[in-house]
């Protein structure tokens, strides 16, 4: 290596995932590696495993092999709210807010998850500087400060979405598993969405699973191609619009 180049900071990485449901292989020694600083997409049509491999990678579920690194330390056998603490953020296909709370109190309360203080278990949680400083920057790095005294059950779909993304934030992830959070959105929420996801990108990995394509080739540094439960191709969004194996087994191109 050239004393100019530097390694790759690799913050999360799987190595050879496999999962089995019986008699279902749904992950076959799938491997990725994500950089900080970088957006990384997973893409497949429905079955190719996209959501069995978050699932292992947030340690809601494990792996029937394989290995699962945060920051360089083996988390394979920890349980999901290890890895929280532990610095990775995850949002889900649905939403997952407190509706009839407000931003600010969706913020905390995902602060406090991350901040615990058993030891001062007679201490007013809402009163805690800590998490209610982390609410506040989580809420205006998402765009959101406008409307911290709001329901969340109120905010339109794209503003619960960015909501769901400031609670990851609330928790000081530097990994974000990102798990289609342009559903749903017209075409303004989806500018802002990858507005913020571009900001966002600097100083955390982010893993993107979406079925927007056109988003996918306008925001991801890399590209993960999955086919059931099979990693066919990674590698720049140019090269994977080229891949001919791409092509035809997802892009429907021949």
């Amino acid at each position: 290596m050239k004393p100019s180049e530097s390694v790759p900071d690799i913050l999360l990485r799987g190595q050879e995932i496999s999962r089995r449901w019986g008699g279902l292989l749904a992950l076959d020694k799938v491997s990725l590696a994500l950089e900080r600083g970088t957006v990384h997409a997973v893409i497949g049509t429905n079955g190719a495993g996209k959501s069995t491999l978050i699932n292992i990678l947030s340690g809601e579920i494990e792996p029937s092999s394989g290995r699962v690194e945060l920051m360089g330390q083996d988390v394979t056998g920890w349980t999901q709210p290890r890895r929280a603490r532990a610095g990775l953020g995850r949002s889900y296909q649905r939403n997952t807010i407190y509706p009839s709370f407000s931003v600010l109190e969706n913020c905390r309360l995902a602060a406090q998850a991350g901040i615990q203080k058993p030891w001062l278990f007679w201490q007013n949680a809402q009163r805690c500087e800590a998490s209610l400083a982390a609410a506040y920057a989580a809420a205006e790095r998402s765009g959101l400060r406008p409307l911290l005294d709001r329901d969340a059950g109120l905010l339109s779909h794209g503003q619960k979405r960015q909501l769901e993304i400031a609670m990851c934030l609330a928790t000081a992830p530097d990994v974000l598993l990102l798990d289609e959070p342009l559903a749903g959105m017209g075409a303004e929420e989806t500018e802002r969405m990858l507005a913020l996801l571009a900001e966002l990108k600097q100083g955390h990995a982010i893993l993107l699973v979406e079925h927007d394509m056109d988003a996918i080739f306008r925001i991801a540094d890399c590209i993960t191609v999955m086919v059931n439960g099979c990693v066919i191709a990674t590698d720049t969004p140019a090269a994977i619009r080229s891949n001919p194996l791409v092509q035809a087994a997802y892009l429907g191109e021949h």
